[in-house]
């Protein structure tokens, strides 16, 4: 898998705060590079460089990329099973009339805030549909895949901020 496209749904519920929040958006990512836009917001990291606009206050934040910083990344989600986890299949499940494959991840390092990672991939084109982590403050995190499309066609604009596109743009560097 060289690149993918996909709309998704975050899903935030921490049952003892009564707290359940939807947030909607659109990813596509390349190897370590994405570009996510959600609730108002663009973030685009070329694997060096990460630029958060924020379109309501029309400014961007420049910061260096630190894939070692980042709790859960859009371009980890293919990946993620091979550092720092242990995984185990689980029992398929049917949603829908579709298939999934059951996956759990659990991290090595036990000082890790997530202590569970549940990943759905479909059984048919092996495209992931959601990931779900446990956090032990009881949070939960679901991103749930929607019109998934493999291997799309990217530049390198794909993954960079170009400020001519975004007139009187305010530009905060933190690098």
């Amino acid at each position: 898998l060289k690149s993918f496209q996909a709309g998704f749904t975050q899903t935030l519920e921490n049952p003892a705060a009564k707290l359940k929040q939807n947030i909607n958006g659109d990813v596509t990512v390349s190897g370590q590079k994405y570009h996510l836009t959600a609730s108002g917001q663009e973030v685009i990291n070329d694997g060096k460089t990460t630029w958060t606009y924020l379109k309501s206050e029309n400014e961007v934040n420049i910061s260096e990329s630190d894939p070692a910083n980042q709790d859960m990344s859009p371009t980890q989600m293919y990946t993620m099973y091979k550092k720092g986890y242990k995984y185990q299949l689980l029992k398929p499940i049917k949603e829908g009339g579709v298939t999934y494959d059951q996956i759990e991840l659990t991290p090595e390092a036990k000082t890790n805030d997530v202590f569970k990672v549940q990943i759905l991939v479909s059984q048919a084109d092996k495209s992931i549909k959601s990931v779900k982590t446990f956090k032990k403050n009881g949070t939960r995190t679901t991103f749930t895949l929607k019109n998934f499309k493999a291997n799309v066609p990217t530049t390198a604009s794909t993954f960079g901020f170009d400020k001519a596109q975004h007139a009187g743009v305010k530009v905060v560097d933190l690098r």
